[in-house]
């Protein structure tokens, strides 16, 4: 079985990265978001990136670090109201914004990993979603055609790995990691604990080694909040 295990982000990235690529990257708000690869992307310089994500991180996080870099070219995302740089490079009209109802950029991701080239849905129909797309009539109601995604690398972040790359997601990490996972030509998954083959119990496992080609542990990690809420006293 060939080595999957690197010893951090830069290394797992050596010989990936150049301009114009596809990146699949798994989290939700900066829950479960591969921060330290998306760091190593930064500080590789590359340029021009199309990153598909459920959001585009905050200012100073996550995918935050490549918009203010000014490594993005183009997000397809569902949600972006966290990000005040993202705001600022739209309206200027130095990044492109193809939005995703949430279910849909969900689906799209996981058709992209089944193979699944296209598909119909009745979300968005009628509205801005659907302007330039096929649009189908199926029992007498219309549907509009998404196209299935698939990059050319997935950041996933996990809770747990073995030297194999089987993947456990804890709780809410386990948003867009998996399908992510999926939907690309190489997927390298960062792990908070990195653990040797048969520690996991294959019944526990959610992405399956034969999706992931690069593995390390990033740990320790600094877990931010997006948003904290508290009772006033």
């Amino acid at each position: 079985m060939a080595n999957k295990v690197y010893k951090d982000a830069k290394s797992a990235l050596d010989g990936l990265l150049s301009d114009g690529l596809m990146l699949m990257c798994g989290g939700f708000g900066l829950v479960g978001i591969p921060d330290k690869l998306i760091r190593a992307v930064r500080d590789s310089g590359v340029k021009r990136l199309t990153c598909v994500s459920n959001n585009a991180g905050i200012d100073g996080a996550g995918l935050g670090l490549l918009l203010e870099a000014g490594q993005v070219n183009k997000m397809i995302s569902s949600y972006v109201g966290e990000n005040k740089t993202f705001a600022k490079l739209y309206l200027e009209g130095r990044l492109e914004l193809e939005f995703n109802p949430q279910g849909t950029l969900a689906e799209r991701v996981r058709a992209g990993g089944a193979g699944i080239p296209a598909f119909y849905t009745r979300t968005g129909v009628g509205t801005l979603v659907a302007e330039g797309k096929e649009t189908k009539v199926f029992d007498g109601e219309e549907y509009v055609m998404e196209r299935g995604l698939f990059g050319d690398i997935a950041l996933v972040k996990a809770w747990k790995g073995d030297t194999a790359g089987n993947l456990v997601f804890r709780k809410a990490a386990r948003n867009f990691n998996p399908m992510m996972a999926t939907a690309a030509k190489v997927c390298i998954a960062e792990v908070e604990e990195l653990v040797p083959v048969g520690q996991i119990d294959p019944d526990h496992v959610h992405t399956p080694a034969v999706f992931v080609q690069r593995i390390f542990c990033g740990a320790p990690y600094d877990k931010k909040i997006e948003q904290r809420t508290v009772r006033k006293a």
